[in-house]
């Protein structure tokens, strides 16, 4: 047992050879990559550069962004190279633990964000008189601080138990390393590991969830209450983080199932489509949306790309 334990390097199996398609795929993908950084980099432009839009509304979305941002910089280089280069995909040890870092504080931060988004619809909708002092720019900062401080910290504190394990094997069954998988492997007592497991996924989902389903409780009756034309713009300024939530929801959902349930029969094929999915969708149509129905991020653009149009006349 001694001798199983020193792995050095896990093997991520699951990678198929597809033959010659794999280029093809790697240039889709790394158009899609390409989409995903222009994407999400011109919606944080836009937000720092016009001063209408120094709002918290669109202080989320750009921190929502960065977060896209940071997952798919942070795992996309790693599948497109082990994709195209390698025959039998391999990272270090070491590499392995970052990738589940990068990932897991990824989806925590996601969460974080759209939990505060629905807060602040929350706040908008049901307290409109009050939203500027509820919601100030002290208080904006803070909630944006702590979804990103305590995502970082929750997982450095998993990482520092994990990378304590003594692995009895070193394959796994997904295109990038998984925390769950991962502990799967280990010959050692994972007790701890099982414990922090618990409470990092009540801290990154169920917390987040229960502050999303307060919000909209709250927000449904409002609208009930109100007139139709009411009930419709509130609801309008709520359908962007709504298709974001269950898209990015969605996506986690395929990652536990694969990953708790792999004995599930799954295409191998498709098992690679879900776990890109869960990095590819969200990052790449939540800037698109959101670009398309603010009509403020709109008019912002315009008013960006083209400049000429937006130059008030002299007065003669």
């Amino acid at each position: 047992m001694g001798n199983l334990s020193h792995f050095t390097t896990i093997i991520l199996a699951g990678y198929i050879d597809i033959g010659n398609i794999k280029y093809l795929c790697f240039i889709v993908l790394i158009l899609l990559f390409v989409a995903i950084i222009v994407a999400n980099q011109l919606i944080i432009g836009v937000i720092c550069k016009e001063k209408s839009l120094h709002e918290p509304m669109y202080v989320f979305l750009c921190s929502l962004s960065v977060n896209e941002l940071y997952g798919c910089i942070a795992l996309f280089p790693s599948l497109l190279s082990n994709m195209l280069l390698s025959k039998i995909p391999e990272v270090s040890l070491t590499l392995c633990h970052a990738q589940i870092f990068a990932l897991y504080t990824y989806a925590s931060v996601e969460f974080c964000n759209l939990a505060i988004m629905s807060y602040d619809r929350y706040v908008a909708i049901c307290y409109p008189l009050e939203y500027h002092r509820i919601m100030s720019p002290a208080r904006t900062v803070t909630l944006i601080a702590l979804g990103w401080s305590l995502s970082i910290i929750k997982f450095s504190i998993t990482l520092s138990v994990n990378v304590q394990l003594k692995l009895c094997g070193n394959v796994l069954d997904k295109v990038w390393c998984d925390n769950y998988m991962l502990v799967k492997l280990a010959c050692s007592d994972t007790t701890v590991n099982n414990i922090s497991g618990i409470i990092g996924t009540t801290m990154t989902i169920v917390a987040p969830l229960a502050l999303i389903l307060f919000s909209y409780t709250k927000i449904l009756r409002v609208c009930i209450k109100s007139t139709r034309e009411k009930s419709q713009k509130a609801l309008s300024t709520c359908t962007p983080h709504i298709v974001s939530l269950v898209n990015f929801s969605i996506g986690c959902s395929f990652e536990v199932i694969q990953s708790r349930f792999e004995k599930v029969p799954v295409p191998p094929v498709l098992r690679v489509i879900l776990s890109i999915y869960f990095l590819m969708c969200p990052p790449l149509i939540n800037p698109i949306m959101y670009g398309m129905r603010l009509s403020k991020i709109k008019r912002a653009l315009k008013k960006i790309i083209y400049p000429r149009n937006h130059i008030k006349p002299v007065s003669q």
